[in-house]
């Protein structure tokens, strides 16, 4: 029996969220593990969904609320259809931050592991869209397993594959190799 039989999965219907259900699925049914897929709806995805000439606030919100639901669903979906158990939370939170929910939900639910997905965002990018996923890993109780989208994952494939120019300074001399 594996040590990671409750799965925590966050899913906000993007290709990186995408690619973290995929690996704790693969994680699952190995051990025959179950899921939790967590959609949160925060005061910040809100205030995204809405502009100055939108409709009614509560419009938005159902509007939100459907669109989880239906996120939370076509996960389970996927889930099933792979042969793991999964149940779907909608989480709606006003005042707190999403690595808290997550966090939250995690200690709450007794899971095991939280596996999430991220853009893998460095330098500026990440400093002005921050990152979800690092504030996740500062925050979860427990271990936290993070997959990297596919279009970061082959940036930094090639990067790796691109030769590379070493400088080191050794007794005074510059090498340049």
């Amino acid at each position: 029996m594996s040590i990671y039989q409750r799965i925590l999965v966050p899913i906000d219907g993007s290709e990186t969220a995408q690619r973290g259900l995929e690996e704790a699925i693969r994680l699952a049914r190995v051990d025959g593990g179950t899921l939790r897929l967590f959609h949160v709806i925060d005061d910040l995805s809100f205030a995204l969904a809405m502009d100055a000439y939108a409709g009614q606030p509560g419009d938005w919100l159902n509007t939100m609320r459907e669109a989880g639901a239906r996120l939370l669903n076509e996960a389970k979906a996927t889930a099933a259809a792979a042969g793991v158990k999964a149940e779907g939370v909608l989480h709606e939170s006003v005042n707190a931050r999403l690595a808290d929910a997550v966090a939250t939900e995690a200690a709450n639910w007794s899971a095991d592991l939280i596996v999430l997905g991220t853009h893998g965002r460095r330098g500026m990018g990440r400093l002005l869209l921050g990152s979800g996923a690092e504030s996740v890993l500062r925050s979860a109780p427990i271990p936290v397993l993070v997959v990297r989208s596919h279009a970061a994952a082959q940036k930094q494939k090639k990067a790796s594959a691109e030769p590379t120019t070493h400088v080191s300074i050794a007794t005074g001399a510059l090498k340049i190799e």
